[in-house]
């Protein structure tokens, strides 16, 4: 079992898109994984049922019993988050603000602040098109400890490829250079880098393969509308010349894409026979190939 993770600088570059349609190729050769939990989204492309779900939890938040409480305004004091607040002469948190680390519990002398394990997400198990199974999730508005998400999706992806004997682990992971990024990176064989022909793009790549090279790990790279701009696509190809970073494929812009997406279609599904999904089969069977 091999898995390819597919991660861009910058939002926006068709990252997702690019998974989906991998993710419809591979069939059930693969088990997908939707790291990007903050916004996730790939659902909508591959037709997910939500077969299963699982609370996930993670990290603390301080709780007042209000019974107990004798309103001191000891906890109010140490607060350096602006977490408690008062109404009505009572004390309350706000769970949005509190950070979880435990000072006002410490100097409540009547015991009446306890820090309670919270529900920050929710994890699923779906069967998809094509045949295969995709894990997802959904973080909680305002929660952390998203990279604790992620690191959960992917443990959960990975077991189910080698319980079903598949071939690979595809994982669509968060925009940018963040926690979730770097927890969807742990343990991948493969990085497929997407980028897009732009000033934004390039400066985006160049950190996020930062990132991938602290970890010492593969990449390969697809520029996307790379004909809008064909002097910066020019600028990135010589980047990963310089980098040793395959260009897997060049993608020309193509509202086919956009049409196959206000269908929730995948450009295979949409357009088998056009030439960016012939662009896209290829760019996959490459991947397949560094993937050996």
């Amino acid at each position: 079992m091999r898995e390819v993770v597919i991660i861009s600088g910058k939002g926006g570059t068709g990252k997702t898109t690019l998974s989906a349609s991998f993710a419809y190729l591979a069939g059930d050769k693969a088990i997908i994984s939707d790291c990007d939990v903050d916004a996730a989204n790939m659902h909508l492309l591959l037709d997910a049922n939500f077969k299963k779900q699982e609370d996930f939890f993670s990290g603390e938040l301080a709780v007042i019993d209000e019974e107990i409480c004798t309103n001191c305004g000891n906890c109010f004091d140490v607060c350096r988050f602006d977490a408690i607040y008062v109404k009505d002469n009572q004390h309350y948190i706000d769970k949005i603000s509190c950070e979880g680390c435990h000072y006002c519990s410490r100097v409540c002398k009547q015991e009446a602040i306890t820090m309670q394990t919270q529900k920050i997400g929710d994890i699923y198990v779906s069967d998809i098109k094509n045949n295969s199974t995709m894990v997802h999730a959904k973080l909680g508005f305002g929660a952390e400890n998203s990279g604790k998400l992620v690191a959960k999706v992917k443990q959960k992806a990975k077991l189910m490829a080698l319980q079903k004997n598949r071939d690979y682990v595809i994982t669509d992971g968060s925009p940018g250079v963040g926690c979730p990024v770097i927890s969807s990176l742990s343990g991948a064989n493969l990085v497929l880098l997407v980028t897009e022909a732009t000033v934004s793009g390039l400066h985006d790549l160049k950190r996020v393969l930062q990132v991938v090279n602290n970890f010492k790990l593969k990449a390969v790279c697809i520029i996307n509308k790379y004909d809008l701009n064909k002097k910066m696509s020019q600028e990135i190809e010589n980047f990963l010349k310089v980098e040793n970073i395959e260009l897997i494929s060049k993608l020309p812009y193509d509202e086919t894409f956009t049409k196959a997406l206000a269908k929730t279609q995948t450009i295979l599904e949409f357009d088998k026979n056009s030439q960016l999904a012939n662009l896209v089969t290829q760019s996959w069977i490459k991947i397949k190939e560094q993937l050996k």
